[in-house]
């Protein structure tokens, strides 16, 4: 191996310096630690599992934790039953659910389906009273300062609180649920609708203004397009409460429906039927959700 010669400068002079070259095993070495490196690196790669599979085993090791916590509190605890007693039970109701026995003997599916369409009737009459209610109050600043102290005031009062409005005006049950559904319904829609309408930039509506567009033109041109997804959260928001309300008014007003087949299952003392009805009304609350949720994704124009 020959020496490498190297030349300093010092001062004015120059100096040659001999120095060792480097030694044959030393990039042998490096060699071997860069490809020991690179199939580390692609080993870790093909080894990384898919993130949907990550989530599903998430989902699964949660549930499988939940049904271990409840089984060990039903041991313990004596009086909530135990998932495979839930089970059978379930697997029972479920084999004829839509079963009538009289007006007060009916199966879940007929309970639940009349949930559905009190949440239904509420909240379609809620739609069409608050979005248009929404536009008018995002758009102009007179009627927003009009809406503003209602929505304040009444915002926040609980829906139950409306249920003896309902019952007093309109002397029945089931208008009086469904009237329920509509004021709770009304608040989300007026209020994400109308947040919406100002976001709009007003380089739109002053361009709109120059071309002297009809206010209806700036509705369907501009307004709609843009606020649609703020819209559609308003509606998730809506259904979500309708759902919620309409269980526990149903537990005061009685008749057929989800909430007064749980309160008759208690009345009844069959607790692993009311677990059951908790389960049905979490799992259609969450099939509403993810309907919603698939619109909104449909009409996400920013993404």
């Amino acid at each position: 191996m020959a020496a490498v010669v190297l030349k300093k400068e010092i001062g004015k002079a120059v100096v040659a310096i001999k120095t060792s070259p480097p030694h044959p095993s030393a990039a042998i070495l490096g060699a071997k630690a860069d490809a020991a490196k690179a199939r580390f690196e692609t080993g870790y790669q093909r080894a990384r599992a898919p993130e949907w599979l990550v989530d599903v085993l998430a989902c699964v090791v949660g549930l499988a934790v939940f049904v271990a916590a409840w089984a060990a509190i039903a041991k313990f605890g004596g009086r909530i039953p135990d998932p495979l007693t839930v089970g059978k039970a379930a697997a029972k109701i479920f084999a004829d659910p839509f079963y009538s026995k009289g007006p007060n003997d009916q199966g879940i599916g007929w309970n639940v389906l009349s949930s559905l369409r009190r949440v239904g009737i509420g909240f379609g009459l809620a739609a069409l009273v608050g979005i248009p209610l929404g536009f008018v109050v995002g758009r102009f600043r007179f009627a927003s300062g009009m809406a503003a102290p209602i929505i304040a005031l009444l915002k926040p009062v609980s829906p139950l609180a409306w249920l003896p409005i309902g019952l007093l005006v309109f002397k029945a049950a089931n208008p009086a649920a469904i009237y329920v559904i509509f004021v709770c319904s009304l608040w989300p829609m007026i209020v994400n609708t109308a947040v919406g309408v100002r976001q709009i930039p007003q380089d739109y509506l002053n361009v709109a203004r120059v071309l002297n567009l009809s206010e209806w033109k700036v509705f369907t041109k501009i307004l709609f397009p843009a606020v649609l997804p703020y819209m559609i959260t308003g509606v998730r928001l809506s259904i979500g409460v309708a759902w919620l309300v309409i269980v526990a008014a149903e537990m005061l007003t009685g008749g057929v429906g989800i909430g007064f087949w749980v309160w008759d299952e208690w009345n009844n003392l069959k607790v692993e039927h009311i677990i059951i009805a908790i389960f049905t009304i979490g799992i259609i609350g969450l099939l509403l959700e993810q309907a919603l949720m698939l619109v909104a994704r449909r009409f996400n124009y920013a993404s």
